[in-house]
């Protein structure tokens, strides 16, 4: 019984109809503020987890899920292929030349990446031309010099199918006339948008193209593969290396993308902190709602300590009080936060209907519905964060609560 003591008085002071209503309305407030502390970080986190998820899909669009490579070069791609095809995971392969250049059209000129590919090839690793927005990445063929832009790549240059484009490279020829740059006129036979940054950097042509480019011969710079499972393509990384030998290199997407996912995963972190402020908040409304507390149940701690009941105890009953509060505003928050996260992006839907305003317009974003994915490890970190710092908040408010002296809080009661 003595055990059961602390549980059974504080919780019914919660239940209680208390004499003195604003001590009543603080503690409200408090069961509030942390329930909006924990379902706001929950519901952004979401968000956020659904936005990377978002831009990892499209980016996937586009960039190969690994590539095996030689800074030298790779002269017999095809049986290098095959090779590393009978890996359990990996599911096709294409060569690919990579290198740098700058695009120039009679409006603008702009730095990219060029990727040297075989249409034929692509079409079994890559959803590229799924996402062709106008022509055709088979018509990229060898010798025509044909060149496939992103979409924000060719408002860029203001340039669309069948316009002329020159690609510079970052070489010279040197000659008796003297010095000059190397550039290429390139047609533009096709533009893709996946809705990634990849739309702004990244332009095709066919392989032997850019052989002819980079000075190759017959070589090639390597072998994308695509592997059945992309976001845990790092498993299939040392089956890989089993498989190949130096100087071959292999690189997964994560690597390639690394600073754009770094940069999301700290935007993410810096965002989960700020918004803990809220939680924060709501841990500092429960010790103001536990020393009025204290302060109106004087008279009930003061008989409680003439009838043997010790400093600890007492603490314990404001511990229990003030803990079950933001457990209760916790498991409200968790509730409500992961109804709102699942559901998230068809509200914001039904919202654009009913009002006529689109929160992402089509024209201007790559997105036109709010992405949310909800993952347990954010739930449970929340869920932690909001119940230790409702436990902290309780400690000076019971400590004060055990030091009160039967005496002293007797001698003005009438």
């Amino acid at each position: 019984m003595k055990a059961n003591l602390p549980l059974f008085i504080g919780l019914r002071y919660i239940r209680s109809k208390r004499s003195n209503g604003f001590v009543s309305f603080v503690s409200f407030l408090s069961f509030i503020a942390m329930a909006l502390g924990v379902m706001a970080l929950i519901v952004v986190l979401s968000v956020m987890n659904g936005f990377d998820h978002e831009i990892k899909k499209r980016i996937l669009n586009v960039v190969p899920h690994a590539t095996v490579s030689n800074e030298s070069g790779v002269q017999d791609w095809k049986q290098l292929g095959k090779a590393l095809h009978s890996i359990a995971g990996i599911d096709g392969y294409a060569p690919f030349v990579e290198g740098y250049g700058l695009l120039s059209s009679s409006a603008l000129s702009q730095g990219v990446l060029i990727q040297g590919i075989d249409p034929k090839e692509e079409v079994n690793i890559s959803p590229i031309n799924q996402h062709m927005v106008a022509g055709n990445i088979e018509y990229l063929e060898s010798g025509s010099y044909g060149i496939v832009l992103g979409n924000l790549l060719a408002r860029s240059l203001s340039v669309i199918v069948g316009d002329s484009v020159i690609l510079s490279l970052p070489e010279l020829n040197v000659t008796p006339a003297g010095i000059f740059p190397r550039f290429k006129r390139f047609t533009v036979r096709g533009v893709f948008e996946v809705g990634a940054q990849v739309d702004n950097g990244l332009a095709f042509v066919h392989y032997r193209d850019a052989q002819k480019l980079y000075r190759l011969g017959d070589k090639v710079n390597g072998v994308k593969l695509r592997v059945t499972d992309p976001f845990n393509v790092q498993e299939i990384v040392p089956r890989i290396e089993q498989r190949i030998k130096e100087p071959l290199r292999v690189k997964t997407w994560t690597e390639e993308m690394s600073s754009l996912f770094q940069a999301i995963k700290m935007e993410k972190k810096v965002v989960g902190v700020l918004l803990a402020a809220i939680v924060a908040v709501a841990a500092f409304n429960i010790i103001a709602s536990l020393v009025l507390m204290v302060g109106d149940k004087r008279r009930d701690i003061a008989v409680l300590r003439t009838l043997g009941a010790k400093a600890s105890t007492i603490s314990a009953i404001f511990m229990v009080q003030g803990s079950a509060i933001g457990l209760l505003g916790v498991m409200t928050g968790v509730v409500v936060g992961c109804l709102l996260a699942i559901s998230i992006g068809d509200i914001v839907s039904w919202l654009e209907q009913s009002v006529g305003f689109h929160v992402f317009d089509p024209n201007v974003y790559f997105i036109s519905q709010l992405p949310s994915q909800l993952l347990w490890q954010d739930v449970l970190v929340v869920s932690c964060l909001g119940i230790v710092l409702s436990i902290l908040a309780t400690i000076y408010p019971a400590l004060r609560a055990g030091q009160v002296l039967p005496a002293e809080a007797l001698r003005y009661d009438h």
